[in-house]
């Protein structure tokens, strides 16, 4: 086995390593955890915007 069929196994397992991220990626069994991970920065805070401001700046204020 010289360097170039190193080389090539090489590509092949790294071809076949991202087919296998494309196809988990757009599979149905993740879309659910896609789809919570999506919504997070629109979901509702436990703080108001007011509040949230007030105890921001007084972690900055030390």
């Amino acid at each position: 086995m010289d360097i170039n069929d190193l080389r090539s196994l090489f590509t092949v397992l790294g071809l076949l390593c991202f087919l296998g991220i494309v196809v988990w990626a757009y599979s149905k069994h993740a879309k659910k955890g896609f789809d919570e991970a999506a919504r997070l920065p629109l979901s509702d805070d436990d703080l108001p915007a007011s509040d949230r401001r007030q105890d921001q700046e007084g972690k900055a204020n030390g």
